[in-house]
């Protein structure tokens, strides 16, 4: 069993900031990635930023600039820096954790945290 445990969300006004964290206990192995994806209301959840094993972390266009993902692999961690919030980064955002098995991928969420960004 993987348990990952959000914190960081909360209400801010446009132009602040607030950072996410996210750590990930159990039984961990051959993580390959951690990120973030958010969902606002009758909306798909949509990829915010991954950080993998290889290369740059990937960003969202409408993140890019304003956010910054990174990772602590000692500590099984993720953290998500989120400056110059606008009111459209309202939504709930949810830790992903990807691991390599011997026969299969294993993709794990947390519970979600709110983001709220007041105009």
């Amino acid at each position: 069993q993987v348990q990952l445990v959000e914190s960081g969300g909360g209400l801010v006004q446009a132009g602040g900031s607030l950072r996410l964290s996210c750590a990930a206990s159990g039984t961990i192995f051959n993580i390959i990635a951690m990120g973030w994806y958010r969902q606002a209301p009758g909306k798909q959840r949509e990829l915010v930023a991954l950080a993998t094993n290889v290369g740059a972390p990937n960003y969202a266009d409408s993140v890019k600039g304003r956010f910054t993902i990174s990772r602590d692999n000692a500590e099984n961690t993720v953290h998500l820096q989120m400056n110059s919030l606008k009111p459209e980064d309202t939504a709930v955002y949810y830790c992903n954790l990807r691991m390599r098995g011997r026969m299969a991928d294993y993709n794990y969420w947390g519970q979600g945290t709110q983001v709220t960004v007041s105009s």
